[in-house]
């Protein structure tokens, strides 16, 4: 063998094997990049499937809020619908101290708080009632006025017993009742 044809051969040999590792190289280049590829679109996907799990959870709760808001808006309302029929009551209880039959109302809860009491009671009431009260309650009636709608309130000499049957309590102990039929 000749020194030209061992040169050709160890030509070959390098030229083969330079081909082999480019062609390594190229197909190890071909692999990572389908595995960059392949990281970039499942880091794209993942990414996707937050966005979109953070985008249903706050639209859940935006929901959640709203609805919440629109309840207390609801029951806001439904409270001053409420107190307004409640004072629209007071305004009929005060307007009914006009009415003919207030006088044997007032006569009524005089006996009432007799019954209840004993004898000898302290009736009072507003001053509009004073005149009434006097000729009902008689010795009984405390000329001391009492800030109150209509009614009266009576109690013991002694103040140990005291019936309040002005509208302004009877109003009050019934404010559950009048509010469901309110409602």
């Amino acid at each position: 063998m000749s020194l030209d044809s061992l040169i050709e051969e160890i030509r070959a040999r390098g030229e083969a094997e330079l081909r082999a590792t480019l062609e390594a190289q190229r197909t190890e280049l071909g692999r990572l990049a389908s595995e960059r590829d392949r990281a970039i679109a499942d880091a794209g996907t993942a990414s996707a499937r937050s966005a979109d799990a953070e985008i249903a959870r706050e639209r859940a709760q935006r929901i959640a809020a709203a609805k919440l808001a629109a309840r207390q808006r609801l029951y806001e309302a439904r409270e001053r619908r409420l107190e307004e029929g409640l004072r629209a009551t007071r305004v009929l209880l005060a307007e009914f101290t006009n009415d003919p039959e207030y006088p044997e109302v007032l006569r009524r809860m005089v006996a009432v708080a007799t019954n209840e009491l004993g004898r000898p009671i302290r009736v009072s009431g507003r001053a509009e009632d004073a005149a009434r009260l006097g000729k009902i309650a008689g010795k009984s009636f405390d000329p001391t006025p009492r800030p109150i709608v209509g009614g009266l309130v009576a109690e013991t000499p002694d103040g140990n017993r005291r019936l309040n049957l002005s509208f302004d309590e009877l109003l009050r102990l019934r404010e559950d009742r009048v509010r469901e039929l309110l409602a």
